[in-house]
């Protein structure tokens, strides 16, 4: 007789039903933890079980319980931003280390064109994920509203406005631009710009709040021509420094939305002759490794990607169990990271 039970090779629901004496129903309610099974009967399909050694049949579990025990990341951006942008690495790298003790499978999702949404919207209607995690999310963009018509639980990395109704986990975006342009204005800066993200996305628009609002609190009120609108993108914050640096030959600071642009506004600064931070400071947002491995190291605004990406998989799954319909919006604090740059 097998290790596996006297028909050899992998016991089956079956076999454990006969060892325990009980239906096959029985032992399937004891394996998904359904209710309305006697103490007596669970105690034998347990017993049954641990001695024939039966591994449930994933695949089996999920049908049972009506789910696929599968999770999307979906990225609604192109390969060159998720390579380029150590932002949505570390949200990967969050959801990963949640699900790690989960039997969920992460599929991670990348959206670039019109075809690419209908082939997401194929996969959601046929019910080939438990929910979904959005990153990237812009104002006006289709896939939260896809999302919430067909009813996946689903929460997003940031939010659409003020008044998102979808689940949601985001960081202190207004905070953390006031706190790094207050930094600029009390080193004695007097000419203090910024360069923005896309103000199709909330976050960015945060951002410039944050700025605006501690211009207004020093009393030097905001010149529209200190704003550069950037694109989170390296080019983008090089093209709106030399924008900057054209308006404003004597600028002496910037505070730069994300790293990324940062990191671009750094190298037109150098081209230009300009020392940071002798003839002008830096500030950035993320505290990525752009931000570790500049030259010289730029002070930056921390938000805590990873812990965003464990929270935004945390509440997910929570909605997933639970079935409930109520949205959750979690905002996470900043930290403002001082280096060489200020």
């Amino acid at each position: 007789m097998s290790a596996g039970g006297r028909r050899g090779g992998r016991p089956t629901l079956e076999m454990v039903a006969e060892r325990a004496g009980v239906g096959r129903g029985t032992v399937s309610r004891v394996i998904n933890g359904a209710p309305h099974v006697s103490p007596q009967a669970r105690a034998a399909v347990e017993e049954a079980i641990a001695e024939l050694g039966y591994i449930p049949n994933r695949a089996a579990r999920a049908l049972a319980a009506d789910r696929t025990d599968a999770i999307a990341l979906v990225i609604p951006e192109p390969e060159t931003r998720l390579s380029a942008e150590p932002f949505f690495l570390d949200v990967l790298r969050g959801v990963s280390a949640e699900l790690a003790d989960t039997d969920m499978q992460l599929l991670l999702m990348l959206i670039r064109t019109p075809q690419e949404r209908r082939r997401l919207a194929q996969h959601l209607e046929a019910g080939r994920v438990d929910g979904v995690l959005l990153v990237s999310v812009h104002e006006g963009a289709p896939l939260p509203d896809l999302l919430e018509r067909l009813g996946v639980p689903t929460v997003l990395s940031g939010r659409r406005s003020e008044r998102e109704r979808m689940s949601y986990v985001d960081a202190d975006n207004v905070g953390g631009a006031r706190s790094a342009t207050e930094h600029l204005l009390g080193r004695g800066r007097r000419t203090v710009a910024t360069i923005t993200g896309p103000l199709d996305m909330y976050a960015a628009r945060c951002r410039l709040d944050g700025y605006t609002q501690a211009m207004d609190a020093a009393g030097h009120g905001v010149d529209v021509s200190l704003v550069a609108h950037g694109d989170f993108t390296e080019e983008g914050g090089r093209a709106a420094m030399r924008e900057l640096l054209e308006r404003h030959p004597g600028i002496d600071a910037v505070f730069a939305a994300s790293d990324v642009m940062a990191g671009g506004a750094l190298h037109v600064l150098r081209q230009t002759g300009r020392r940071v931070p002798d003839d002008v400071a830096l500030v950035g947002f993320d505290d990525s490794t752009v931000a570790r491995h500049s030259d010289p190291p730029l002070s930056s605004v921390r938000q805590p990607t990873e812990e965003m990406g464990r929270t935004m998989a945390r509440v997910l799954l929570e909605e997933i169990e639970s079935r409930t319909t109520v949205r959750r919006h979690v905002v996470l604090s900043t930290d403002l990271v001082l280096r060489e740059s200020t």
